[in-house]
């Protein structure tokens, strides 16, 4: 008769024994949530590192659009010199646009790096992203914005050596083309807005 009655002392021994194992377990928890820094998942180091990224993909990518554009069109001012050389700065043109395409790349990459924070819990990972889309889309923007003027510029300016009559045509070619730069400019500039958005709503723990 008195085993049963030793059985049930052990189980409740095993049941405060689990109890408090739960209760220390609890406590370690708390004070590993209270040691881990406030929001650190949200102001991540890598943030800054896409908000960089995001600046100079604007300005390389617009660059290299701006140049290309450049370079194909002034090949083909080059050819009508010879022709016409009295129709040279109208023929121009292309070249002039595709420069254009550089400057909007400046333009954000100023801004973005304008936005970039530097102070603890201050710049958030959603504002990285976004900065990082932002210099996407305006630069991959006047990339093909530059490889459509320096084409076309091209093809219009030999054609203009020709035939007088083609440069309405070629104005017309090259806005529609430049407009594909002019895109990417201003989704980059409504996405930064966006990035400024973000409230900051856990600051650096003070001691």
């Amino acid at each position: 008769m008195v085993l049963p009655h030793l059985a049930v002392k052990d189980h409740i021994g095993l049941m405060n024994i689990k109890r408090s194992t739960l209760l220390a377990a609890a406590g370690l928890a708390t004070v590993a949530v209270a040691v881990d820094p406030p929001c650190a998942d949200k102001y991540p180091q890598s943030a800054a590192f896409f908000g960089a990224m995001g600046c100079a993909s604007a300005l390389i990518f617009a660059n290299l659009g701006s140049a290309y554009g450049a370079a194909k069109s002034g090949i083909g001012v080059a050819h009508l010199g010879i022709l016409h050389a009295e129709r040279i700065m109208r023929g121009i043109v292309p070249v002039v646009m595709a420069g254009i395409l550089g400057i909007y790349g400046l333009i954000v990459a100023v801004i973005i790096n304008n936005n970039i924070k530097t102070d603890t819990n201050s710049y958030s990972a959603f504002s990285g992203y976004l900065h990082f889309g932002a210099g996407l889309s305006a630069g991959l923007s006047s990339l093909a914005a530059g490889l459509a003027i320096g084409i076309v510029g091209d093809t219009s300016v030999r054609a203009y050596g020709k035939q007088e009559k083609i440069f309405v045509a070629m104005i017309l070619m090259l806005i529609f083309a430049e407009a594909l730069g002019l895109y990417g400019l201003i989704i980059a500039l409504l996405m930064n807005n966006t990035a400024n958005k973000v409230s900051q709503g856990c600051l650096a723990p003070t001691s």
